[in-house]
């Protein structure tokens, strides 16, 4: 029971991140933008934050597990943190260009926790990819925001 109540714990942590993003969703500035014809209805945003959040949840769980502290968890809790302030800048202060900035420095994070983590255990940055690929996308998404209404 012990080694799972380490889980419960990332399972919370992440999810109080996801909490304090959802505080700043989507709201009328956003509806007001232009938009890329790319860009996926809003519906398919909560599905796959749900699923991208448990991967990283497992993924600093499983570091921990492996290494406890060290330079994989702290970068694994910086991108956690850019994450979530994501959220924050966009919809919340408004800032496309400061999300612009966030968002690469994220995508850094993931990269680097990828490499760092991949000695420790192959599964925790195996567990990362998928999340890497969508800041991909969602970061050409919000570099296209930038661009259409700049």
């Amino acid at each position: 029971m012990k080694k799972y109540t380490a889980l419960i714990f990332f399972v919370v942590l992440v999810g109080a991140v996801a909490l304090f993003a959802r505080q700043f969703s989507p709201c009328p500035f956003y509806e007001l933008l232009n938009k890329p014809a790319w860009i996926p209805p809003n519906w398919v945003f909560a599905p796959v934050w749900a699923v991208l959040y448990l991967m990283i949840a497992l993924s600093g769980w499983i570091v921990w597990r492996a290494q406890g502290l060290g330079p994989a968890l702290g970068i694994w809790f910086v991108q956690l943190a850019l994450n979530g302030v994501w959220s924050w800048i966009m919809f919340g202060q408004k800032m496309i260009t400061r999300a612009l900035v966030d968002i690469a420095v994220l995508y850094v994070a993931i990269a680097a926790f990828i490499i760092v983590a991949w000695p420790v255990r192959r599964t925790a940055s195996a567990l990362f990819v998928p999340y890497l690929l969508w800041i991909t996308y969602a970061g050409a998404l919000n570099f296209e925001l930038w661009r259409l209404n700049a």
